[in-house]
C-alpha cells in the first residue's frame, strides 16, 4: 500500500478566547500547507475546555478544512453538546465512538470519558462496539486505535492520577490483535512515547499549552506551560505497516528559513 499519513491534534481547548483558536488555526493552516497532506487528522479529546455548544461551534468552523477531520471527546468535552453542535447529530450521553477506513488502515476512535469526572475507562459498550470494529477489519491490514486517555504511567503527577482506569483488560485487547499496530491519546499535554501491550503508545502533545512532569512539575506552582508553540504529531506508515512518528511544533511567529545570527 501506499504510505498513509495521519497527524493527531489533542487538546485543542476551544475555550471562546482568541487565543486557542489562533492556535488552532495555525495548526490546521500548516497541516493544508503541507507538500504531502495527511489524508486525515484526528482529535483526541478535549476539544473544548468546558463543553459548552459555543465552543463547539467554534471548533466546527475550525475543523472545516480540505482533510478528513475526526475528533473524540476528553474529560472536558460534553457528550450531548459534542454531537449535536461538532457533529451535527442528535444529542446524546451515549459513548461517541466511530471507525474509518483510510486506504489499508483502519482507524478506530474510542470515548474514555467519563461524564462529570476527569479520570477515564473504556464501558462494556464501547468494547462491544470495538470488537465488531476488529472482526469486519481486512485480516492483514494494519489498525490504529485512539482515545483520550493513556493506558500507561506517564511520570505526570497531575495526568497519572486520571489516567485510564483498568488499562489490563484494553491491554489485553491490544496484545491479542497482531494487526494493532500502536495506541494514540492525548490528555498528557505533552509528546510522549512508550509502550503498551507490546505497542507503541503515541501521545500528541496539546495546541493549547504544556503540562509539566515529575522532573519539572512543583505544585501548585510550575504546571501549566503556556509559552510553547502548538505542536502535533504525524503519523507515517509504510507499505509495511511500519508505523514511524514526527513530533513538530508550529511557531505562532511564522518559518524562519535562514539561520538567525
Amino acid at each position: 500500500m501506499p504510505m498513509i499519513l495521519v497527524a493527531q491534534v489533542s487538546d485543542t481547548h476551544f475555550d471562546l478566547g482568541a487565543r486557542n483558536a489562533e492556535r488552532v488555526e495555525r495548526v490546521m493552516t500548516f497541516l493544508v500547507g503541507l507538500r504531502r497532506r495527511p489524508d486525515a487528522i484526528l482529535v483526541t479529546g478535549d476539544v473544548t475546555d468546558s463543553g459548552k455548544s459555543e465552543q463547539y461551534a467554534e471548533a466546527r468552523l475550525a475543523f472545516d478544512i480540505d482533510i478528513p477531520v475526526y475528533a473524540i471527546p476528553g474529560n472536558h468535552d460534553d457528550r450531548a453538546a459534542f454531537r449535536s453542535t461538532l457533529l451535527g447529530e442528535s444529542a446524546s450521553t451515549a459513548p461517541i465512538n466511530h471507525a474509518h477506513r483510510i486506504g489499508d488502515l483502519t482507524v478506530a476512535l474510542l470515548d474514555s470519558s467519563i461524564p462529570g469526572e476527569p479520570s477515564g475507562r473504556i464501558a462494556d459498550e464501547t468494547y462491544t462496539w470495538l470488537h465488531g470494529v476488529l472482526a469486519t477489519a481486512p485480516a492483514d491490514k494494519p489498525i490504529l486505535l485512539a482515545l483520550h486517555h493513556p493506558p500507561a504511567y506517564l511520570f505526570s503527577p497531575v495526568v497519572d492520577e486520571i489516567s485510564l482506569a483498568e488499562p489490563e483488560k484494553f491491554a489485553e485487547l491490544v496484545a491479542g490483535d497482531k494487526r494493532i499496530i500502536a495506541v494514540l491519546t492525548g490528555h498528557a499535554h505533552s509528546s510522549a512515547t512508550t509502550t503498551f501491550a507490546g505497542r507503541p503508545l503515541l501521545v500528541a502533545p496539546s495546541t493549547a499549552s504544556v503540562l509539566g512532569g515529575l522532573w519539572e512539575l512543583d505544585l501548585p506552582d510550575h504546571v501549566m506551560d503556556y509559552a510553547p508553540d502548538p505542536a502535533v504529531a504525524l503519523h507515517m506508515i509504510d507499505e509495511k505497516h511500519s508505523l514511524t512518528t514526527h513530533f513538530r511544533s508550529i511557531p505562532m511567529g511564522g518559518w524562519l528559513g535562514v539561520a538567525p545570527t
